[in-house]
């Protein structure tokens, strides 16, 4: 029983080890901003990245990141705009690392925005479908206290955010802005750059609608368009383009090896994406995580 319980606190310190590791340091964070154009700014911290959209009298924000991120989000926004005030924090998805400062910034005054099935996620709780790690619900201030279903028209003076909805993509509950005046593109994560997208499966994501996703954004963007990724460096059309064929042929390939009747183990064995690992740089885990979101998203 000892050696047993020795073991298992061995296990625990090796788990609490990683955690901490994986822990960003909030303290060392930067928030970089870059001037998009029109009033229009992307700014990349820890998190996703965020649009800033500045009318006369206030401002539009696309995600907000973590929480511990808050003030120096709200120092580098205030540094762009002569101290706005937010009017409106837009949640592009539920994913913690894009609502985590939704109760600070709600606290600032900001009215929480997002798809109804952002709110109904963050109040229920969530699971990992890789991993199986739970996120418990939030409450209060944290939750989106203005929700919409298929469009939602945000206004303050000088500025206009349309929002829309496409269903079943990263997540069940994506939303999209594209600035018609200074021809900016924000996508949440239905769009990254420079890694594997993330298809939460286990929340109703579908690789079929992140292709959706950006043959949508495709009708909207032309060569002189501004993209802002959920995560990753600003993007172009051609990046856009180059993204959509990844996707189309790793739903492609992964079609295949299911009507093979291959398993997860199989699919995973198989490397069926070896060729855009190489391209990304991305890790073995990175890639099978990839892998199997893709499988389980195409798997009846």
């Amino acid at each position: 029983m000892k050696v047993a319980f020795l073991l298992g606190a061995a296990i625990a310190a090796a788990f609490a080890v990683e955690a901490a590791a994986q822990q960003p340091d909030f303290s060392k964070a930067e928030v970089k901003v870059t001037d998009l154009g029109n009033r229009t700014y992307m700014l990349e911290g820890v998190g996703g990245n965020i649009t800033v959209a500045v009318g006369t009298d206030a401002v539009i924000m696309i995600d907000a990141q973590f929480a511990p991120m808050h003030d120096k989000i709200k120092a580098a926004v205030d540094a762009a705009t002569n101290k706005l005030p937010i009017r409106y924090v837009v949640n592009t998805h539920f994913h913690g690392d894009h609502t985590g400062g939704n109760a600070p910034f709600a606290g600032d005054g900001a009215v929480i925005t997002a798809h109804e099935n952002v709110r109904k996620r963050l109040a229920a709780g969530t699971m990992n479908g890789l991993n199986g790690n739970k996120t418990p619900p939030v409450t209060g201030a944290g939750l989106p206290g203005n929700v919409y279903t298929d469009e939602l028209t945000l206004k303050i003076d000088g500025r206009t955010a349309e929002l829309k909805h496409v269903a079943n993509a990263h997540t069940d509950g994506d939303t999209y802005v594209y600035w018609t005046e200074a021809n900016v593109l924000s996508t949440g994560d239905t769009f990254v750059t420079g890694r594997y997208p993330n298809i939460d499966f286990a929340n109703d994501g579908n690789i079929k609608g992140m292709i959706e996703a950006s043959d949508r954004y495709l009708k909207l963007v032309n060569d002189q368009s501004k993209i802002v990724p959920g995560h990753g460096s600003l993007a172009t059309k051609a990046d856009l383009v180059a993204y959509r064929a990844m996707l189309v042929e790793a739903r492609d390939r992964m079609t295949k090896l299911i009507a093979e009747g291959k398993s997860e183990a199989d699919a995973i064995a198989a490397r069926p994406f070896a060729d855009y690992d190489q391209k990304l740089g991305v890790a073995d885990q990175a890639s099978q995580n990839f892998i199997r979101v893709v499988y389980h998203s195409l798997k009846p």
